[in-house]
C-alpha cells in the first residue's frame, strides 16, 4: 500500500495557481503516472486538459477533473488518432496552447534477443508518436500566439543503459527531433523544450516482477527516487509564461545522478 501511495503523490512545493487560465493543454499517457500528474497539474495551475491514453484508465480524469477534463482514447502511433482527439478538444475547449508529449513505453532485453518488430514497436511510441502529435497541434499552437510543446525524453537520452537498446535509441532520437522542432517552430512562435526525468516511481518502473526496484532508483545523489509530481512541476515551469525566452532546452530531473559520482571520503588516520 505504502509503495501505491508514492506512485500517485504529487509535489506541493512552488504551489501556482491560475498562471495558465484559459489555456487548453493537451497531454499523451495521461491514464498513470507522469501523464496523470501532469494532467491533475495544469488543471491546478487554471488550463484544461484534453487526456489521451491507450489504456482505458484516462477515462477517469473526466470524473476526477470534472468540467475541466476531455479524456479519450489516444494511439500515438496513428496519425488518425491524433487528428480526431485534437477535433474534439478544440471542438470542446475552443482552442489548443499547450502539447505534452508524454506518452512512453519502456522495453528490457539484450540486443541479441531483440526483435525488428519490438524495437520499431518501441520508437513508433517513444519518437514517432511525438511527431505526429507536433505535426497534427502546430496550426492550434501557431494560433494561440503563446503554444508551447514538452517532449518527455529520460536520462536514457544521455547517456546508454544495457538491455536497453530499443528504449535509449527512441530516446535518443526524440532528443534530436526535440532540437529540430526547436527551430523549427520558433518562427510560428511555438516553444518547444524537454524534461529530462531520472529514476521516477512510475507504474512503468515499479512492476511486481522487479519487486526492489523501488530501493534501486532511491540510490541518487539527494537519496530518494523521484515522484510524478516532481516532473509535473518542472512541465508547468516550461509550458507556463515563466519559461517565455526558453527553447530547446533539455531540463534534467534526476536528482543529481547523472551529474557524476559520489567518492567516499579519504580516510584520515
Amino acid at each position: 500500500m505504502k509503495r501505491r501511495k508514492e506512485l500517485t503523490a504529487t509535489a506541493t512545493v512552488g504551489e501556482q495557481v491560475d498562471t495558465l487560465v484559459g489555456r487548453v493543454a493537451l497531454v499523451t499517457g495521461a491514464a498513470r503516472g507522469q501523464g496523470r500528474a501532469i494532467a491533475h497539474r495544469l488543471v491546478r495551475a487554471g488550463a484544461a486538459v484534453i487526456a489521451g491514453d491507450v489504456l482505458s484508465e484516462v477515462d477517469a480524469l473526466a470524473d476526477e477533473l470534472p468540467g475541466r477534463a476531455l479524456a479519450a482514447r489516444l494511439d500515438v502511433t496513428d496519425a488518425s488518432s491524433w487528428r480526431r482527439l485534437i477535433e474534439q478538444g478544440v471542438e470542446r475547449f475552443g482552442r489548443l496552447d499547450i502539447l505534452v508529449n508524454n506518452a512512453g513505453v519502456l522495453r528490457r532485453v539484450e540486443l541479441a534477443n531483440e526483435t525488428g518488430e519490438e524495437f520499431e514497436r518501441i520508437w513508433r511510441v517513444n519518437c514517432l508518436g511525438a511527431f505526429f502529435g507536433m505535426q497534427a497541434a502546430r496550426p492550434h499552437l501557431r494560433a494561440s500566439g503563446h503554444g508551447t510543446v514538452v517532449n518527455t525524453l529520460s536520462t536514457a537520452a544521455l547517456t546508454a543503459w544495457t538491455m536497453h537498446g530499443a528504449y535509449a535509441s527512441s530516446k535518443w532520437a526524440l532528443r534530436g527531433l526535440t532540437r529540430v522542432a526547436a527551430l523549427e517552430l520558433a518562427a510560428d512562435g511555438i516553444r518547444v523544450n524537454a524534461v529530462v526525468p531520472g529514476p521516477v516511481l512510475t507504474p512503468m518502473v515499479i512492476r511486481d516482477d522487479d519487486p526492489d526496484a523501488a530501493t534501486r532508483l532511491a540510490r541518487t545523489p539527494l537519496g530518494r527516487a523521484g515522484l510524478p509530481g516532481d516532473i509535473a512541476e518542472v512541465v508547468l515551469f516550461l509550458v507556463s509564461d515563466a519559461s517565455s525566452f526558453l527553447t530547446g532546452a533539455e531540463v534534467v530531473v534526476d536528482g543529481g545522478q547523472t551529474v557524476g559520482t559520489i567518492l567516499a571520503a579519504p580516510r584520515r588516520d
